[in-house]
C-alpha cells in the first residue's frame, strides 16, 4: 500500500495527465496549478527544498495566468448588438477571446438593395446580420430569407469556395463583417476562435435548415388547400 505522501505525489502526476488532455486553456493552467500544489505539499512532506522551489513558481505562474484571464474577462465591454451576436454565436469563447475576435470585423449601416454575395462569385466578407432582413436567391429564384441572428457567407468564406446563392437586402440593415482575406489566416493561427466560429457555423447553420423545413412543408400544405 503506497504511503500518503507517495499518493500526494501520484496525484501531481495524474493532474498533469489530465491537464495535456483538456481542449482549453483555462483547464489546462487550472490543473496545472493543482498538480503544483501537490507537488508542494509533496516537498514539504519530504523536506526537498529544490522541489519546493519549482512548485512554487509553477504554482505561482499558474495562478498568475488564470488571474489574469478573469481580469481579462471582467474589464472587456461589448455593445448591446455585440452581446447578441456572443450571446448567439460564440458562447463558449472568454470574453476577452470574443472581444478579439469581434475586433476582426466592422459593424456596417446596409440599404435595401445592397448585395452581399453573388452567387458563383467567391465570397468577400463573412457577415452576421443584427437588423433586417435579406432574401436569398439561387438560379434565379428565392430560396430562403435571413432574418436577425443569421450569419451570411459561412459555408463559403474560409474554404474560399464561390457563393452558392446571391444574398440582397430587403430592407436597411445593421450587420457585422470580416474580410475573408483576413480572417482564413486569423482562424487558422488560433485554435480556440476556430472551434468556436465552427459551432456558432453549425448552429446557425441548423437553424437555417429548420426554417427551410418548415417553408417547404408551409409550400407544400398550400397545394393541397
Amino acid at each position: 500500500m503506497l504511503a500518503p505522501k507517495t499518493l500526494v505525489l501520484e496525484l501531481g502526476y495524474a493532474l498533469l495527465i489530465a491537464a495535456a488532455l483538456m481542449p482549453k486553456p483555462h483547464q489546462i493552467r487550472l490543473l496545472i496549478a493543482a498538480a503544483a500544489a501537490a507537488g508542494l505539499a509533496h516537498a514539504i512532506w519530504v523536506r526537498d527544498r529544490i522541489t519546493l522551489v519549482w512548485m512554487a513558481l509553477l504554482l505561482a505562474t499558474a495562478l498568475f495566468m488564470l488571474a489574469r484571464r478573469l481580469w481579462g474577462n471582467r474589464t472587456v465591454r461589448f455593445t448591446p448588438e455585440e452581446q447578441a451576436m456572443l450571446d448567439r454565436l460564440f458562447g463558449e469563447l472568454p470574453r476577452s477571446r470574443a472581444r478579439h475576435l469581434i475586433d476582426q470585423g466592422l459593424w456596417l449601416n446596409g440599404r435595401a438593395g445592397d448585395v452581399l454575395t453573388r452567387e458563383g462569385e467567391k465570397v468577400d466578407h463573412l457577415y452576421y446580420l443584427a437588423e433586417g432582413e435579406a432574401r436569398v436567391v439561387m438560379t434565379g429564384s428565392q430560396v430562403g430569407t435571413c432574418r436577425p441572428g443569421d450569419l451570411i457567407g459561412e459555408l463559403t468564406v474560409l474554404s474560399g469556395e464561390t457563393a452558392s446563392a446571391t444574398v440582397t437586402l430587403n430592407t436597411p440593415a445593421r450587420f457585422w463583417c470580416a474580410p475573408a482575406e483576413d480572417l482564413r489566416p486569423y482562424v487558422e493561427a488560433h485554435e480556440d476562435i476556430r472551434r468556436a466560429i465552427e459551432h456558432g457555423f453549425a448552429t446557425v447553420l441548423k437553424a437555417k435548415l429548420r426554417a427551410s423545413n418548415r417553408t417547404i412543408a408551409e409550400a407544400e400544405r398550400r397545394k393541397f388547400f
